[in-house]
């Protein structure tokens, strides 16, 4: 069954999200078939599903899709929306796995993956914590699986295969890296803004915007000239999502974002929120910093009062740093080389991102 044909102009966002919605459901239907017909366990697959459909914005596969129009792709072909549903059945599993490695509690407002398969084994197994771990590492890896099969039954010619593989080889390793280097850090929070900005552009800016317009925009067999001018968009858009996700995460209402806004404080996250507090904070309040954040123990009173010290001392400039790439994805949107209706939904995606409250 191939997903519904939808026209789908580069501002239909609602359009977009309805086709890889319906790529993803296809997918894992057949995958919860053939599970079924080899009498494995349906957890998984059920995971997975509940997972992706629970909500989301689907920006990478938005990205994915604007980079074909920008490309100067044509009509949105099946085969290009299955890879963009892959790309967001990858991010799926990257999640599933940063909500173990952070331990967190909710995802989109609900239990993440690890937190829900405990509960659901609770009663039945002594370790129902240590099982709920584990199944998750493993759901996350079947996403993982599942994001290249789906990949690589989406269709494409041989020259799109060619044209994808490097820039998805790329995007893979730049988010495990950008993993790594949070993990390396995380409870370990210093005033090195480099550092800060470093896990920003592997963890968030390359995996979020930029490899997503590349792959869309190679597999349109736009040049060298069109991935260039995207990297000049995607880069700076990138670090403006995270720089707004860091205020998010310390100031979003959690009914909103699904998550909460003290998780952040609690694990000593370095952001670049954190890196210039420290580095602007007086001696009292960077004591304060210093006994708060990364304290497993951090209760609301707490969380309020480092919020009163980065609104003094940090807010103001990330806010200030946000606007900057936001000017900046203006001005090569004014040279850019895509089509008209690619730099009109570029630029109406740059101003969600900033204007975004969740």
């Amino acid at each position: 069954m191939s997903t519904p044909t939808i026209a789908l102009a580069p501002l239909d966002r609602t359009a977009m999200r309805v086709r890889v919605e319906a790529a993803l459901y296809e997918f894992l239907g057949d995958k919860a078939e053939s599970a079924a017909t080899a009498g494995l366990p349906a957890d998984v697959v059920d995971a997975v599903r509940s997972f992706l459909l629970a909500g989301g914005k689907r920006i990478r596969p938005l990205f994915c899709v604007l980079g074909w129009y920008a490309g100067g792709g044509g009509e949105l072909p099946d085969s290009v929306v299955r890879v963009a549903a892959a790309v967001e059945l990858f991010h799926a599993a990257v999640l599933i796995h940063d909500d173990i490695i952070d331990d967190s509690a909710t995802r989109r407002d609900r239990p993440t993956v690890h937190r829900a398969v405990a509960e659901g084994a609770r009663g039945d197994r002594p370790a129902a914590a240590r099982f709920g771990t584990h199944a998750a590492l493993l759901i996350g890896d079947f996403g993982l699986v599942w994001s290249q099969e789906l990949l690589h039954t989406a269709g494409l010619s041989a020259a799109q295969t060619a044209a994808a593989a490097p820039i998805l080889d790329a995007m893979r390793t730049e988010v495990n890296y950008g993993q790594y280097l949070d993990l390396l850090t995380t409870g370990r929070p210093t005033l090195d803004l480099d550092r800060a900005l470093e896990i920003i552009r592997y963890k968030t800016a390359a995996y979020t915007v930029e490899r997503p317009l590349q792959l869309g925009a190679a597999l349109a067999g736009a040049g060298p000239e069109v991935a260039r001018a995207l990297s000049s968009y995607g880069r700076p858009l990138g670090e403006a999502f995270q720089l707004q996700d860091d205020l998010l995460g310390v100031y979003g209402d959690p009914a909103q974002t699904g998550k909460s806004n003290s998780d952040d404080l609690r694990e000593g996250k370095h952001t670049v929120l954190l890196a210039l507090a420290l580095r602007h904070a007086s001696p009292e309040q960077r004591a304060q910093l210093d006994a708060l954040v990364g304290n497993a123990g951090l209760d609301p009173c707490g969380a309020e009062l480092c919020r009163e010290i980065l609104s003094a001392t940090a807010r103001p400039t990330v806010e200030r740093m946000i606007r900057e790439r936001w000017l900046l994805v203006q001005r090569t949107l004014a040279h850019a080389p895509f089509p008209p209706a690619a730099v009109s939904g570029l630029r109406s995606i740059a101003d969600a991102v900033i204007a975004r409250t969740s």
